[in-house]
Formats: structure tokens, C-alpha cells, sequence
């Protein structure tokens, strides 16, 4: 076995692989990049190595610098994660020929399973079903229109290497294939250094289904059952569970036994993934084979009682599987969220920032929790937005979906956006919740993204307003006391306080009685028991009698209380001074040039007018380039470029404005 490894990566998937090395009583070392200092796993690792700045084609990527760093160090092996150079046959090419060891399967395999368009050739021959597509990649648009007449809309326009989502548009006829294709091909360049791609059949009413096989040197594979992948976000992951609750097992044992011929078929050693894209009717075609470990390996593992990245390990070392097929059954149910730096109220763009506060549900049965982050730390424009992924698990699916929305619940975070109330409201959609989704269900259900409001539910709306009033009668209350103190008076105050509410639901009053810590909002009386915790900002407690789970921010007269997907900001006023309220001036709004703005955080890559273009609603005026993928800004507005304010190559901040427009007023 290993004495030392590095792990040729960042954030929460270097710290996983940390977790089970020193768990194997494996030494580790940390590479980072400049941005990465502080980061998680740089302390948690024995040793670390900068490697670069910022960018990853000048850090994470460069592995010259990686194999230096494991060398200088005395590591024997590196272990790669996913992304980055997890899935570069010349990387694994490079360790080698340093009398290193990669944790992961060979060279070959790597190049022949990593390019979707070999991978699917040698599928095919090896009796595994296939989409219809091209029989290779397409250079040029005219190529790539011919070949999906032939095919069908809609077609997939995928990218040769790499995964994770980028290089990849559907297009569902010949305009949107030629608009899509260079922008496939653009992040193909960017993320991979390769900017081939193919062409093959979408399949509609898809769903996602991918099987986790294990293979060592001595040509033993075993497959780990299936993970249902179907709730993505162009074509990203969302939402991961094992096992499926839409596939029989006639159909899992099919997919499982064409993995496990093709992983032979490449003589695969190590961890790795077969993915199929399943129609309703359970029919089923191969996908691509990702040859490194996938973000949502744990669900298998908690369903299946297996670390995987130990077994990834072992093999690496020449260890022989113990793991049986007939053996291997699934106990119990897991479903993984991904808890993004993003705004899902903005459409799902990414978000960038510091982690004002952070706290992770804690002690908590059935949740697990892997993260790389830290309070204080940021969330870079370098890298994925990825904050950490949240695991629910139990008996049941019903039972692994409670305790995932209970750790959701308890999750804080501060400092930017991100989208913990949507998943929260994902998995209680009811579609969700009976298994019943594709891969279009978010694009369906939330065209929008996703905005929290408040319930319409009675009960849950008075809960919120009578933790919101406790909370800023308790600060009104300590505050009266250290006033007294200070003066050594006993003020003799009055138990009960009123107060005035406006809110979504309305304006109201509520009385708070500070003896029976209960709130009275109309004829509803609130007992309260619990305190709201200013440092976790969780409310933890019952109302009458009912245990409840709140999150509470408060500043002067306004407080924000989210209870599970819901949201309620409300404005309290001891009544006694709500009347200054109708006293305030109300704002005014100014005319003047219309702006067009940055959506999100990102490089501007290419800026598409100039000063005195005429553009209209609808037209392309620039590309963001944003954790590594394009995105085409289209104008939102019409009329005359006045001024084009920032210049490619530039990084921009969310809302910054980017073109201004002449409006009606301006004379030239």
C-alpha cells in the first residue's frame, strides 16, 4: 500500500479523497493554485504545493507542475478527482513516465472510453445499445446540419471530450444548430483543449440512468447497481439518487451486464461509470463512460456499504477485488443535491462572493455532508460554483428525502446566492416525490428559475410572523434590561407589547407576552418554545407544540424568515412608533438612458456592437464567459448603442452595466 498520495485537485472532492487516505492511514499532499491559499483542503492536507495562479490552465491543469509537486514531495501516487486532468490520457501517460502511479484506470482506457465518438464505436461492437449519431466528429456548421437532416431533430451537439455538462446544446432544427455549434465548440476549447464535437439523436422524455461498475488488474469488474441522474440543468446535475425509482430489474440487471462487457472489452481498472440515456418504454442507449469517479459517487456508497475511492486506491496498488457480484445488494435509499453558488432567481446564473456565514447541519442522522469550503472562504470566478453536496439517506426513499429536506433546512449561508430553497422546493415538488420526472423537469417546472414567496398555507404563515416578532421583541426586551441595568432602575415593565406587521400577507398587529413567551396575531394564539440563535441564525424549537425548523435575519425594522422552501420578510414596529411609517417620503424613480446590464459575474470574451449600431429586443450582444461556460447576452431592449462601457477581456460584476442605449432625450 501507498505511503504518500497527492490529490490533483480543490475543493470538496480533494477533501473526500483526504478523509478516506488518512481513514487507510495514507499520507497526502495538496496542490493549489493561488486563489486556493486558505482553502479547505490545503489545511486539511500533511503537506501542499502551490502550483500556479488563478486560472486552471495555469494551475489545476498544468501537470508539469502536479508531477513536480508529487515528486518533490516523495508522494508515490496522484489521485485525480473529477474534472480538470482526471480524464487526460496524456496526464496519465506523464505520471507513469515519472515512475509514478495514477489512481485511476490506464491511458487507454482513458483515451478510448474518454472520446464520446470512440467510446461509442467500441459500444457498439461490444453489444452495448447505441443513439443514432454521427460516425465521427464535425468540423463545420454545414457539415453538422447535413448530418442532423439525416438523423432527426432534435439532435445533441456534444463535445468529443470532457463532460460535466459543457460543450453540450440541443438544437430542435437547423437555425438553433447553427447558432448552438459554435458555442459548443467554443467551451470544448476552453474546458478541454479540444473543440471537436459530435452529432446524435435527443431522445425525448429522457431519463438519466448510469451504472457504477469497479474493475482491477486482475480482470475481475463488478457493477454497483444504478443511479438515477435525470434532474439536470443544461445538462449539469442537479439531484442524484440510487437506486432508481423508474427502472425494474430486468432492466438494471441488462444495463448492468452491458457496463460490465464493456469495462472488460477495455480492460478497465479502477473506478468508473457507464451512463445510458432510458426511454419511457425502458429501452435504453448508451451514453459515454466517464473513466474517473462522478460528484455523485456517494449515493452508491451509502446504498451499497462500499468507499469507492478506497477501492480505487487498492487497485491502484494491485490489489485483487473481494466484491462479488451475487453479493453486492442495495440496502436502504440515497438522494444527493448539489448546493450551488447561484441565483435561481436570476435564472440559475452563477454567483461569486465571500461566505459571510456558513454553518452545515451538524449531528444530524441520515445526512451526509461533503463539502470544501469554510466560513470567510470564497466562491471563485475561477472554478465551479459548487458549494457542497448534501446526501440524504434512510430505508426508504420517503425516509431519505426527509432527512435530505431536514438538512437543507439547517443549512446557513450568507454572503451570496445560492440555491438551497430551490432544491428544498424540488424535492417536495409532487412530480418529484412520485418519481416522475426526465431530464427536462426543471427546464419544465422552472422555466424561470425559482423565486421563494410566501406559503399560502395559514398555519405556516402565522409560524413565520410569531418567530419573526419573538425575535425582535427578545432583542427590544434584552436591551430594556441592560438599559436598566446600566441605570440600576427596575423599570416594571409590562409583560405584553404590541406591535405592528406588514407583510406579504398583509399589515396586521401582534401582541407578544413576554411571561407565556407567546405571540397573539388576530384570534391565533402562538406558544413559542425555543430561542432564536443570533450566531446560527436557526430557529429550532415548537409552536404549539409543533416542532418547527426556521432560518431568521434580522436588521433594524425588517426580519426574513424562511421556513423550508418559503420565504416571508416582514417589517416590524413596536405599535407605539409604527405611525412614523406613513411619515417616510417614498422613492422616486429617474428617466434616462437605457442600460444594458452584466447578468451574472464573468469574462467578457467578445462584445458583438459598437457605438451607433441599431440593435433591436432579442439580438446577440455580447458572450460571459462564467465557471467555464459561454453565455450569450441578448438585448433586452431597442434602440441606438450610445456607448459600449467594458471591453473584451474584462471581468464584469453582476448588474454592472455593460452597453448604454441613447434614450428619446439625447440630441445626436
Amino acid at each position: 500500500m501507498f505511503n504518500k498520495i497527492l490529490i490533483a485537485n480543490r475543493g470538496e472532492i480533494a477533501c473526500r479523497i483526504m478523509r478516506t487516505a488518512k481513514a487507510m492511514d495514507i499520507k497526502t499532499v495538496a496542490v493549489y493554485s493561488d486563489a486556493d491559499a486558505n482553502s479547505n483542503h490545503v489545511t486539511m492536507a500533511d503537506e501542499a504545493v502551490c502550483i500556479g495562479p488563478p486560472p486552471s490552465a495555469e494551475s489545476y491543469l498544468d501537470a508539469d507542475a502536479i508531477i513536480a509537486a508529487a515528486i518533490s514531495t516523495g508522494a508515490e501516487a496522484i489521485h485525480p478527482g473529477f474534472g480538470f486532468l482526471s480524464e487526460n490520457a496524456g496526464f496519465v501517460a506523464a505520471v507513469e513516465k515519472a515512475g509514478l502511479i495514477f489512481i485511476g484506470p490506464g491511458a487507454e482506457a482513458i483515451q478510448l472510453m474518454g472520446d464520446k465518438i470512440t467510446s461509442k464505436t467500441l459500444a457498439d461492437k461490444a453489444g452495448v445499445s447505441i443513439v443514432p449519431g454521427t460516425e465521427g466528429a464535425v468540423s463545420d456548421v454545414e457539415a453538422a446540419a447535413r448530418e442532423a437532416s439525416g438523423i432527426g431533430y432534435p439532435v445533441m451537439i456534444k463535445a468529443s471530450a470532457g463532460g460535466g455538462g459543457k460543450g453540450m446544446r440541443i438544437a430542435h432544427d437547423e437555425r438553433e444548430l447553427r447558432e448552438a455549434m459554435p458555442q459548443a465548440q467554443n467551451e470544448a476549447r476552453a474546458s478541454f483543449g479540444d473543440d471537436r464535437v459530435f452529432v446524435e439523436k435527443f431522445v425525448t422524455s429522457p431519463r438519466h440512468i448510469e451504472i457504477q461498475i469497479l474493475g482491477d488488474s486482475h480482470g475481475n469488474v463488478v457493477y454497483l447497481g444504478e443511479r438515477e441522474c435525470s434532474l439536470q440543468r443544461r445538462h449539469q446535475k442537479v439531484l442524484e439518487e440510487s437506486p432508481s425509482p423508474f427502472i425494474s430489474d430486468k432492466t438494471r440487471a441488462a444495463m448492468g451486464k452491458q457496463a460490465v462487457e464493456l469495462a472488460k472489452a477495455v480492460q478497465y481498472q479502477s473506478a468508473g461509470t457507464v451512463e445510458f440515456i432510458v426511454g419511457a418504454d425502458e429501452d435504453f442507449y448508451f451514453l459515454e463512460m466517464n473513466t474517473r469517479l462522478q460528484v455523485e459517487h456517494p449515493v452508491t456508497e451509502l446504498v451499497y456499504d462500499i468507499d469507492l475511492v478506497e477501492w480505487m486506491i487498492r487497485i491502484a496498488a494491485g490489489e485483487k477485488l473481494t466484491l462479488k457480484q451475487d453479493a453486492i445488494t442495495p440496502k436502504g435509499w440515497a438522494v444527493e443535491v448539489r448546493l450551488y453558488a447561484e441565483d435561481p432567481s436570476r435564472g440559475f446564473l452563477p454567483a461569486i462572493g465571500q461566505l459571510t456565514r456558513y454553518r452545515e447541519p451538524e449531528d444530524m442522522a441520515g445526512i451526509r455532508i461533503d463539502s470544501g469550503v469554510h466560513e470567510a472562504g470564497e466562491i471563485s470566478i475561477y472554478y465551479d460554483p459548487m458549494i457542497a453536496k448534501v446526501i440524504g439517506y434512510g430505508a426508504t426513499r420517503d425516509v431519505a428525502l426527509d432527512h435530505l429536506g431536514a438538512g437543507l433546512d439547517r443549512y446557513v449561508i450568507e454572503g451570496l446566492a445560492h440555491n438551497r430553497q430551490f432544491l428544498r422546493h424540488m424535492i417536495d415538488h409532487p412530480q418529484f416525490r412520485k418519481g416522475d420526472v426526465t431530464t427536462g423537469f426543471i427546464a419544465d417546472e422552472y422555466p424561470h428559475g425559482y423565486t421563494p414567496s410566501a406559503p399560502d398555507d395559514a398555519v405556516m404563515l402565522a409560524q413565520m410572523r410569531a418567530v419573526a416578532v419573538q425575535l425582535v421583541a427578545s432583542r427590544l426586551d434584552r436591551m430594556a434590561a441592560m438599559g436598566a441595568a446600566l441605570s440600576k432602575q427596575n423599570t416594571g415593565q409590562n409583560t405584553e407589547q404590541n406591535y405592528w406587521l406588514n407583510d406579504a400577507g398583509g399589515t396586521s398587529t401582534a401582541i407578544w407576552d413576554a411571561a407565556s413567551q407567546s405571540v397573539t396575531i388576530g384570534d391565533q394564539i402562538m406558544a413559542i418554545t425555543g430561542q432564536p440563535d443570533r450566531d446560527s441564525r436557526r430557529f429550532d424549537g415548537a409552536i404549539n407544540g409543533m416542532p418547527v425548523m426556521m432560518q431568521i435575519w434580522h436588521h433594524a425594522a425588517r426580519v426574513e424568515v424562511m421556513l423550508g422552501a418559503y420565504r416571508l420578510a416582514v417589517h416590524i414596529l413596536p405599535e407605539r412608533i409604527s405611525h412614523l411609517q406613513a411619515l417616510m417620503p417614498e422613492k422616486t424613480t429617474t428617466g434616462g438612458a437605457v442600460e444594458i446590464a452584466a447578468p451574472m459575474p464573468g469574462l467578457m470574451t467578445r462584445i458583438m456592437v459598437s457605438p451607433g449600431d441599431q440593435i433591436t429586443a432579442g439580438d446577440d450582444v455580447a458572450v460571459i464567459e462564467a465557471m467555464k461556460m459561454e453565455n450569450l447576452l441578448k438585448s433586452t431592449e431597442t434602440g441606438i448603442v450610445k456607448e459600449v462601457l467594458v471591453s473584451a477581456g474584462e471581468t464584469v460584476a453582476a448588474d454592472q452595466p455593460l452597453i448604454r442605449l441613447a434614450d428619446h432625450t439625447d440630441s445626436e
